[in-house]
């Protein structure tokens, strides 16, 4: 059975654009899979296809989840990759969301399936988001770098242009096949703070949104995220100022933040340490961890 399971095909699409983020390694702090879903939200996308995970899914890694029916009957929901449609009558084009945990195994037919929905809808370019952990401080504006098929893209995008080598996740793969097929691909990153990654980012989610609606030119209503993102803020803020360690680690990241060449840093407390000192100060706090 093809893996791929259309509920039905959407036409009439302008321009499409699809938008993809997978849960997991290339999802720091929550940060682009919580961008997708407020995309979706916002746009009011309507789901038209998922893809069987059965081939691309360790389930004891992702595993299947247990779900009560009009609270009575159990049923078994499977990790599937979901597809949906948003369109968008006032802006130029409509986009396709593609949302799901990162798979297990067969990346390449992964890829390869991906590319050929792209194909059938017609979409005219591909965006991947992700985040990633990094050495800057909560108080800064998330800084998006990105990469394209287009250089030029980059450079109107005013984007950082990565220069990472190393491993990649799926969405490195899906990007080197978008390209391999000659389908125009870019795909933007948010550095995520790396001492308070256990809590979900919706600053960084919400820096993901901007930049995608400066790249595919669809505006998207995100009053919600931006209420979250300035709650976390206040939390994170009061975290930092209950410890000075802490507060001295992220002072020493706003410092090399603001010049290329600071001096080496004294001794310091590990990210470890920084991370469970700021966990634990939001849970005696009521329990509550900033939240998208």
């Amino acid at each position: 059975m093809h893996p791929l399971r259309w509920e039905y095909r959407p036409d009439g699409l302008r321009a499409p654009a699809l938008v993809c983020a997978f849960a997991g390694w290339n999802d720091a702090a929550d940060a682009s899979s919580s961008a997708l879903g407020a995309i979706g939200e916002a746009l009011g996308a309507r789901r038209f296809a998922t893809i069987d995970p059965e081939e691309f899914y360790d389930f004891q890694a992702t595993r299947p989840r247990i779900k009560m029916v009009d609270g009575q009957t159990r049923e078994i929901v499977w990790p599937e990759v979901e597809l949906f449609e948003a369109r968008v009558p006032r802006a130029p084009r409509d986009l396709i969301l593609l949302a799901g945990s990162e798979p297990s195994f067969r990346w390449r037919a992964f890829s390869k399936l991906i590319v050929e929905v792209v194909e059938a809808i017609g979409a005219q370019l591909v965006v991947t988001l992700g985040a990633l952990l990094a050495d800057v401080p909560h108080t800064r504006p998330v800084a998006i770098t990105g990469l394209a098929s287009d250089p030029a893209l980059v450079a109107r995008l005013g984007l950082s242009t990565s220069s990472y080598e190393g491993p990649t996740g799926i969405l490195g793969i899906l990007h080197a096949a978008c390209q391999d097929a000659g389908l125009p691909a870019a795909s933007l990153w948010a550095t995520v703070p790396h001492y308070i990654a256990a809590a979900p980012n919706p600053k960084a989610a919400l820096a993901l949104v901007r930049k995608l609606e400066g790249l595919v030119g669809v505006a998207v209503d995100a009053s919600e995220l931006e209420r979250a993102a300035a709650d976390y803020e206040r939390q994170v803020n009061l975290a930092v100022q209950s410890d000075p360690d802490v507060q001295s680690f992220v002072e020493r990241l706003e410092q090399a933040a603001g010049s290329e060449s600071s001096e080496e840093p004294g001794p310091l407390p590990s990210g470890d340490t920084i991370a469970r000192d700021l966990q634990r100060f939001l849970r005696q706090r009521g329990g509550q961890s900033p939240s998208a």
